[in-house]
């Protein structure tokens, strides 16, 4: 979870630097500025291809091709302590249906585990919990997008023109600031998510987003139809912007990534986490591409109420069908997915277990000292 919150983060600052890069660029003549703006981004890219080649296999991977030897040295390198590494070891050996006592550095593993026969049990023949974990994986990274985020992102510049923002230095200056507080916010998230869980703060980011979203389609509508400068409507809508991207990145923002990497049994991850990644990646390029000729067909502001009624059912999906997943590990998943609205209850009976073995266990240690 924290290397995908250490994604999230640096991906938006690269974004925010991006914007800043702009801006300093447009000062250039025009036919040297744009070309600055596209070839700077090679600079990253080529740093990030050498830094892949340093990137150490998973450890679950390796384990799952046998390779055990290789998986212990990239858990000693990536725990906290010797007895984290051992403690995820045993964990993953388990879900890979290799036994306990296989310390060997190369161990035979079954087909089953080597992965042959996944998409069949993915897609084909799922049994009932991977069916609801598949759902809330393709739901959950369909939702984030669909939402809206590119099209604020993207075309800022062209919803701060519709409010009658036109010099091209303050647009590019407002887009600055939509950078920074997405950045800003990002960070929050990283200090929220263990703390808060990730249903409360999912579910808060999209009601923040609903009322934001609200808002800016109100004000470009009335901006809309005004025949003169509404100085109030104006700042309501920068801030409606400002305020999307702030509650989107607490919430909807990483916990996509982070919910979709903890909810798949072992030998389903890579690709249950591709199928949802490439939904992802396409509702992306969808609405990008769409963007300009919706708001267009149904107005601006018409294109932001729509957008706010797919968050509204994205917080009923939300509600209704992900259970929670804090303080879980990856091999626990299955026993709370499966029986989709009925998920409460078995998270209930699995609290009272627990504080039932906390209460016995106080119980008996109490007891000896008694008998002492």
């Amino acid at each position: 979870m924290d290397v995908i919150l250490v994604v999230q983060v640096f991906g938006n600052a690269g974004i925010l630097l991006g914007y800043i890069s702009n801006y300093a660029f447009s000062k250039l003549r025009l036919n040297l500025g744009w070309r600055m703006m596209l070839g700077v981004g090679a600079i990253p890219s080529v740093l990030l291809a050498f830094g892949v080649l340093a990137m150490p296999e998973s450890p679950r991977w390796l384990i799952m091709q046998g390779r055990l030897g290789d998986a212990k040295v990239v858990l000693a390198r990536t725990s906290d302590s010797k007895e984290e590494a051992a403690l995820r070891l045993i964990d993953i050996k388990g879900a890979a249906s290799i036994p306990d006592e296989c310390n060997e550095d190369v161990v035979k593993v079954t087909k089953r585990s080597t992965g042959e026969g996944v998409w069949r049990d993915l897609l084909v023949h799922p049994t009932p919990s991977v069916r609801h974990i598949l759902i809330c994986a393709v739901g959950i990274h369909f939702f984030q997008q669909a939402s809206g985020i590119d099209a604020v992102v993207l075309y800022s510049p062209r919803i701060f023109e519709k409010v009658g923002i036109t010099s091209s230095d303050k647009k590019l200056l407002a887009t600055i600031a939509v950078g920074f507080v997405k950045t800003m916010f990002i960070l929050v998230a990283t200090f929220l998510l263990d703390r808060v869980g990730r249903r409360p703060l999912l579910l808060s980011s999209v009601g923040g987003m609903i009322v934001s979203l609200a808002s800016l389609g109100m004000c470009l509508t009335i901006i809309d139809h005004s025949h003169t400068k509404l100085m109030w409507a104006v700042v309501m809508c920068i801030v409606s912007v400002l305020s999307y991207v702030a509650v989107f990145s607490i919430g909807m923002g990483p916990i996509t990534w982070v919910y979709s990497s903890e909810i798949f049994p072992l030998r389903l991850r890579a690709q249950g986490c591709a199928i949802g990644v490439g939904m992802n990646r396409v509702t992306s390029g969808v609405l990008s591409m769409t963007f300009i000729s919706l708001y267009k067909a149904i107005t601006i502001g018409g294109a932001f109420f729509l957008f706010m009624g797919i968050a509204c059912v994205a917080w009923v999906f939300f509600y209704t069908l992900m259970p929670e997943t804090q303080g879980h590990t990856l091999e626990e998943m299955g026993q709370f997915f499966g029986k989709y609205t009925q998920w409460r209850s078995v998270a209930r009976e699995s609290e009272m277990q627990k504080n039932k073995v906390v209460v016995n266990g106080d119980g008996d240690s109490g007891e000896g000292q008694l008998e002492k």
